[in-house]
Order: C-alpha cells, then sequence, then structure tokens
C-alpha cells in the first residue's frame, strides 16, 4: 500500500486546531515540551497528603497550579473538583491557540464536548466520607454532589463555553482521553459536528487512590530518587508512577478550518479500541489495536514514522508492548522510534493520551522525537528503539497507544497537516 494512500478529498476530515495541556512536568505547551524535549522528570515527593506511611511516597503532581491565577475571574472554582480546574485551564489554553470563539458561536451545529476521566473527583468524595465518619454530616455542602459526579467535567466545560454543546463523559481508566479524542474525530468525520472539544483529565493523587494502587504493587517505590522512578522499558523499572493533569484539543472539520484560515496541528486520521483476551496478559490486546487502526486509517505499516507508546514503566506492560509493536510491524519495529513521555508526566491516567497526541503535534512542528527520559540500561526482553535523548527526524505518520487497567486498548494514528 502507497505510504500516502491515506489522503483523502474529504473535508470532514478531523484535524487538530487548538491545543492545551497541565501536567507535572509543565503548565502551558511551552513548558510542557521544554522540559519533555529535555528529558525532565516531573515525579518528586508527594505534598497533597501525608504519604509518609505509604511503601510509595511519590508521584507526578501538577506543581504552582493556582485556581484563582490559571481559571478565569468567572469560574466558581470552590464548587469544583481539582480534575476540573486542570481541565477548565487546558481548555482555555485549547482555545485561545484555536482563536475558535466566533466560529463557535456562528456554527450551524452544535459543538461536540467529549472528556474522558478515570475517575470522579476523589478528593471531594473522600473529603466527605472524613466529615460524615467524624459524625459532622451537616458540614457536607450541597455543591459536593455536583461536583463529585463522574460528568461533572464535560457538563462544566460544556456550560464554560456558553453556545450550543453536545456533551458526554468517557469513563475507559487511563485510555479515557484517547477514546474521547476518536469520538470527537468520528463527530467529525460524521458530520454531527464542524467543531470538537476533546482530552482527558484526572487528579486522583489522594490518600485513597495511592492506597488502592500501593496494594495492587503497581508503582515504583523509589522513593529516595523519584525524577528517576518512572522509566519505561528500562531494565531497572521497578513499576509507574500516578500522575495528574489535563490535555484538551480543539478538532475541526478540515473546510471549517480552511474556511477561517486556522492554523493545524495534526490530522487524526484513524484509530480503534480492542480489549484484551480475558485472561492474557495485560496490554496483548493492543496487537489486533493497532493493526485495526492501520485499516481505519487506510494505512500500512510502513507509513508509522514514529510509535508513541503507552510504556508505563510496568515491568509486564512495556514488555507486552514491545511484543505486541515487533509483531505489527515486523522487521520494521527495529528500524522505527519508540518513545514513551510518561518518564516526564508520570502516568496521568486518562490525560495520558491527549499528552501523547499533544507531544506528537509538537514533535511535528519541530521535527523532534521526544526522549523516553531515564532510559539508560536496556532490558533484553525490550529491544526496540526507545529514543533516550531527543532526536531530530521528520515524522509524516506517528501511532500513539494508550492501555487501561481492565484490559482497554486504543491506538490512534495522527499525521501531519494536510498540504
Amino acid at each position: 500500500m502507497n505510504k500516502n494512500k491515506g489522503y483523502l478529498n474529504d473535508d470532514r476530515r478531523a484535524v487538530v486546531t487548538g491545543i492545551g495541556v497541565v501536567a507535572a512536568n509543565g503548565i502551558g505547551v511551552s513548558d510542557f515540551w521544554r522540559t519533555m524535549t529535555e528529558g525532565q522528570s516531573g515525579v518528586g515527593p508527594i505534598t497533597l497528603f501525608d504519604a509518609s506511611k505509604f511503601p510509595n511516597r511519590i508521584a507526578a503532581e501538577v506543581k504552582g497550579f493556582d485556581p484563582k491565577i490559571h481559571l478565569s475571574p468567572s469560574v466558581k472554582w470552590k464548587r469544583m473538583g481539582r480534575h476540573t480546574h486542570f481541565a477548565l485551564a487546558a481548555l482555555d489554553m485549547a482555545l485561545a491557540d484555536a482563536a475558535v470563539g466566533d466560529a463557535m458561536a456562528d456554527s450551524a451545529r452544535p459543538v461536540s464536548v467529549t472528556i474522558g476521566v478515570s475517575t470522579s473527583a476523589i478528593e471531594v468524595v473522600q473529603g466527605v466520607a472524613y466529615i460524615v465518619q467524624d459524625g459532622e454530616a451537616n458540614r457536607v455542602r450541597p455543591g459536593m454532589v455536583w461536583a463529585s459526579q463522574p460528568h461533572a467535567v464535560s457538563a462544566t466545560v460544556a456550560e464554560y463555553l456558553g453556545t450550543r454543546v453536545a456533551f458526554q463523559t468517557v469513563a475507559t481508566a487511563c485510555k479515557a482521553g484517547a477514546d474521547a479524542m476518536l469520538a470527537a474525530a468520528t463527530a467529525i468525520r460524521m458530520g454531527r459536528a464542524d467543531i470538537a472539544i476533546a482530552g482527558g483529565t484526572d487528579a486522583s493523587i489522594t490518600a485513597t487512590t495511592c492506597g488502592a494502587f500501593c496494594a495492587s504493587r503497581l508503582l515504583s517505590v523509589r522513593n529516595n530518587d523519584p525524577q528517576h522512578a518512572s522509566r519505561p522499558f528500562d531494565r531497572d523499572r521497578d513499576g509507574g508512577v500516578l500522575g495528574e493533569g489535563a490535555g484538551i484539543v480543539v478538532l475541526e472539520s478540515l473546510a471549517h478550518a480552511r474556511a477561517r484560515g486556522a492554523r493545524i496541528w495534526l490530522e487524526i486520521c484513524g484509530g480503534a479500541s480492542h480489549a484484551d483476551v480475558f485472561g492474557t496478559p495485560a496490554a496483548s490486546g493492543l496487537g489486533t489495536c493497532m493493526t485495526l487502526s492501520l485499516a481505519n486509517a487506510r494505512l500500512s505499516g510502513d507509513a508509522i514514522d514514529y510509535v508513541c507508546a503507552h510504556g508505563p514503566s510496568d515491568p509486564g506492560i512495556d514488555r507486552m508492548e514491545t511484543v505486541m509493536i515487533r509483531n505489527t510491524f515486523g522487521r520494521r519495529a527495529y528500524r522505527m522510534p519508540v518513545s514513551s513521555i510518561k518518564g516526564a508526566t508520570g502516568n496521568p491516567l486518562a490525560a495520558a493520551g491527549p499528552m501523547e497526541l499533544i507531544a506528537c503535534a509538537l514533535a511535528m512542528r519541530d521535527d523532534l522525537i521526544p526522549p523516553t527520559a531515564n532510559y539508560t540500561t536496556p532490558d533484553p526482553a525490550c529491544d526496540l528503539d526507545y529514543v533516550p535523548h531527543a532526536r531530530r527526524t521528520r515524522i509524516e505518520h506517528a501511532l500513539i497507544n494508550v492501555h487501561g487497567m481492565g484490559g482497554g486498548n486504543t491506538t490512534l494514528i495522527v499525521r501531519r497537516p494536510p498540504p
């Protein structure tokens, strides 16, 4: 199959015209990209609660985020969960980047809003539980009911936009943000929307969540060296690092973006979801997922220039993703750069997929592949080119992988803006 055969004469192609990010390694696209390409990690000691009695005392917290500074004065942020704060801040960045305000107001079709979350506002739920346990149920505020709803983020975003909106929430663990973007791209292609807002957000660094993750033994216990704790595909990895943050993107149909002269970051040209078969290792469904995505994008494996891997720094999942990439691409797998951004971001759960897509957009802009931070010692079971340092190269097509707890997998394929 011809490398460029995936291009269609189709004005309904889904393109990204705005990006916004709040991450542990940087608030805003500039800091996010600078620290990532320099291989700097956003992981550090947990400060959001007292983790001194936990086996894992590190996380990728978003540092320096102040709702009074990073949110519009009109936002009643005290009534919202932390993950909603992150989403609104990233949304403002994406809207400003796309300069789409007037176009949303004039749109003939409702703006599609799809936000992925892996949890509700855990800190709000936990706070209510503490209050009730202390025998002070009368101190529970009515707003806590709304703030703790799974759809609170998407509904808040819809209200904040102040225009006609069709909104929905996706809750599929770590792949929720990728699923949200895939759903938004589908809405564009099917003609249900000319403009879509999509992404993912999570803020799960609480005693409740960390306690559960510690019990599952999924987290690194490299407490004395947090900067090097998340080390995807490295021989000495000992688990992932829980993160938080948000990634929000603005999508438009190609015709709509061109009509208003918008700058286009990239096109979402394919994608698919596929679950692991029950009883098989985690992420074993990624192989079928990648194959389906290539077919959906009408591309052969030879078209892919870069894989932005899920790579959570988990010993088993990193190994399985490597196997699935080899099975999908054959010998080409060894000539294709593969990197994971989670050495810098930690695992921000539902925000992982959007952050990967934003990293791909910036990689295409700068002809620069982001490195796998902290990758220093090769693992014989993970034998691909994991890009230990940022590398200059041109990317026409990139493949994005995300795996979610519970056995779900989602793959997106993106390409440079159409000529």
